[in-house]
């Protein structure tokens, strides 16, 4: 019996297999971007059939795409009951705006109409006490929207007071003069926090994605079943763990972006293997490329995202998407992958993304229709691609990216060479910045990192980009193109909760909070069938501080205090001034999880021949480079391998080596 990893992307869907004795095997396919879950089931089949299998585990980022309707999924009829007063608190949102020197910005359209925002005589006050509605208030609105496609969502303002039981009483109610509704969502059962905008939003998404995601897995589940699959399957959550299918079905919006973090996770296992304490792990596909910072061997996580939300220069633009409150893996992202189109602007510069030839398409070289150039027809043309990538999934037509490129060039006013190694160089400035926002802008100098490159294109631009923002040693980890599948195979269960306090320090009973600890972790436990490991983290600030702190949560009142104390001085460098404000113990992040491993790899095998040619290299222009179809021991750039799931590029002055774990290991020489 064995293990399989399948990451659903936006070009390839990569599926990785592990058996009992650790061997190993892959396939890729293009991704179904209409109808994803036949890309999944195809994968598996390709591996040798859902049947082989006791577990699937699944990733992908189609929460997002889903939630913006892009795949075809009809969206449910959303009602909103608010207290009174907080109505139009989803559209009034926060003062941040995405544009702030445009006056004719436009804000996000509200996910749910003002048709479908109702008042109710409903709340709870700031102490504690609750105003409860009539019962016929509440059913008359049930009955007045109530519907086959209807999803109800309650949102009561300070409902953490009361752990959500005020919201609850009224989901019954609803239930039962509505028996035929889609769906009753609370606030507090998914985000049981304080921030009315952000609690309220997050609650909208995931009432959004439950209908569409319990649909989605259900054909997956199904499509499994009549092909013999009888174990489990998995589904990996935004903060790198894995949870059951059903707490996706309940909860998807924990799920979002659930493929990006499955690359992180398997950098992290890698570093553990290796050694590395710091890393910056860069996952460059076919649409997008992302970085994340890695430490201590584990990844950094936040726990604010914006769905649908823009990107600027690799940042997030605050106040252009949909605010989600769930704890995810810190990545920065750019759009720049191996499908990223090429272009140029009305001045004649040349301009790459956010557009993407994606799988269909895809790029012009692909020869399956696509007539824009991009970073894969560029790697072509310069002699740093194979002309069969993919493990032989797709062969590469260099006359027809010859021909966009012709095209670009005369609208740019270059060659075609020239044009094709600007748009390598351009896409990396964009990437170098997404390192640098994890890097030098988290307090970290590049040059004490080690860059972990993988994804199919990553390792092609791994050694020019590490050289660009002073990295000294770049790791190709085994299996780098089916890197983020791999991540799913080592990943452990990982579960968490949030427990409101909201007092100070000196009014906490530590005696009550460790009981409640207690019966938060008895209850995480059961989704976790491994040997676990147990984390508290306090969440604290000074009075009238704007955001929190994470620090190790400590029974002893005065060692959580000196602890935080430490944390914050070592953020800002000093602590305010004497008489320190109190410090709020805002909440507590109780997480239940196990620690992940990679399977023992053989990695990338020794070349058995050796070819050279012409190749484009970004510093040196063009050189004979010497090419392998392994990785060789003590050789130098200029060279580039041919691996079966990715190339690699060494430009001159950087030595190769193969590490104890199979990885490619490339140093400044």
């Amino acid at each position: 019996m064995m293990r399989v990893g399948v990451d659903v992307g936006g070009t390839f869907t990569d599926a990785i297999a592990v058996g009992p004795g650790g061997e190993v095997r892959l396939v890729k396919v293009l991704t179904r971007v209409s109808r994803p879950w036949v890309s999944v089931v195809e994968a598996v089949e390709k591996l040798g059939g859902a049947h082989r299998f006791d577990t699937i585990v699944h990733a992908t980022t189609l929460g997002t795409n889903m939630l913006l309707g892009q795949v075809g999924l009809e969206k449910p009829e959303v009602v909103l009951l608010a207290s009174k007063g907080f109505r139009d608190v989803i559209e009034i949102g926060r003062q941040a705006r995405p544009d702030p020197y445009n006056a004719f910005f436009d804000k996000p359209r509200p996910l749910v109409p003002r048709r479908n925002r109702v008042e109710i005589n409903a709340r709870v006050y700031a102490w504690g006490e609750r105003l409860e509605p009539s019962e016929e208030e509440v059913r008359s609105i049930a009955e007045r929207y109530c519907g086959a496609r209807t999803v109800f969502v309650i949102h009561v303002i300070h409902c953490y007071r009361d752990r959500g039981g005020l919201e609850a009483r009224i989901a019954e109610i609803i239930r039962r003069a509505c028996p035929e509704a889609l769906d009753v969502v609370t606030s507090c059962s998914v985000d049981p926090l304080p921030g009315e905008y952000e609690r309220a939003s997050t609650a909208i998404v995931n009432a959004m994605l439950r209908p569409m995601f319990r649909e989605y897995l259900s054909k997956l589940e199904e499509a499994l079943r009549a092909r013999g699959f009888r174990g489990k399957l998995l589904v990996m959550q935004s903060n790198g763990g894995l949870a059951p299918a059903l707490r996706a079905r309940e909860k998807p919006v924990y799920f979002i972006e659930s493929g990006p973090a499955a690359g992180v996770v398997a950098a992290a296992a890698l570093a553990r293997m290796r050694g590395d304490e710091t890393v910056i792990s860069f996952d460059m596909g076919g649409t997008t490329a992302k970085a994340s910072l890695i430490q201590g061997f584990e990844p950094l996580l936040t726990d604010y995202f914006e769905v649908g939300g823009r990107y600027h220069a690799g940042r997030l633009v605050r106040g252009s998407g949909y605010p989600i409150r769930v704890p995810h893996v810190d990545l920065v992202e750019v759009s720049a992958g191996g499908g990223t189109i090429i272009w140029v602007d009305k001045g004649g510069a040349l301009r790459a993304g956010p557009l993407s030839a994606g799988a269909q398409p895809g790029p012009a070289c692909y020869a399956r229709g696509g007539n824009k150039p991009t970073v894969t027809d560029a790697h072509l043309i310069l002699g740093r691609l194979p002309p069969v990538i993919a493990g032989g999934l797709l062969e590469l037509d260099s006359t027809l990216a010859m021909r966009v490129y012709e095209e670009l060039a005369r609208a740019a006013g270059l060659d075609p060479y020239t044009t094709a190694s600007e748009a390598l160089r351009l896409v990396n400035t964009e990437m170098a910045r997404a390192i640098r926002l994890v890097s030098i802008e988290r307090g970290v100098d590049p040059s004490r990192a080690t860059l972990y490159a993988f994804g199919g294109a990553g390792p092609l631009h791994a050694a020019e980009l590490a050289e660009e923002v002073g990295v000294w040693r770049v790791i190709v980890p085994p299996f780098a193109g089916v890197f983020s599948a791999l991540g799913l195979v080592a990943a452990g269960y990982r579960a968490s909760e949030r427990i409101y306090i909201g007092r100070r320090v000196e009014d906490v009973d530590a005696g009550v909070v460790e009981e409640e600890v207690g019966r938060v972790v008895s209850k995480l436990v059961k989704d976790v069938d491994c040997r676990h490991i147990t984390a508290v983290r306090a969440a604290m600030r000074f009075e009238g501080q704007g955001g929190v702190i994470l620090v190790e949560f400590k029974p002893n009142m005065g060692e959580l205090v000196e602890g935080f104390r430490a944390r914050y001085r070592s953020l800002y460098g000093m602590l305010p001034p004497e008489p320190h404000p109190p410090i709020i113990l805002d909440y507590l992040l109780v997480e239940v999880y196990c620690s992940s491993k990679l399977p023992r790899l053989r990695g990338y095998p020794a070349p058995t021949r050796e070819l050279r040619r012409r190749a484009y290299f970004l510093e040196q222009g063009w050189l004979e480079a010497d090419v392998y179809n392994g990785v060789p021991r003590g050789a130098r750039g200029p060279a580039i391998l041919e691996l079966p799931d990715t190339t690699v590029v060494v430009p001159p002055g950087w030595g190769i080596e193969r590490g104890e774990y199979g990885e490619v290991i490339l140093e400044k020489l």
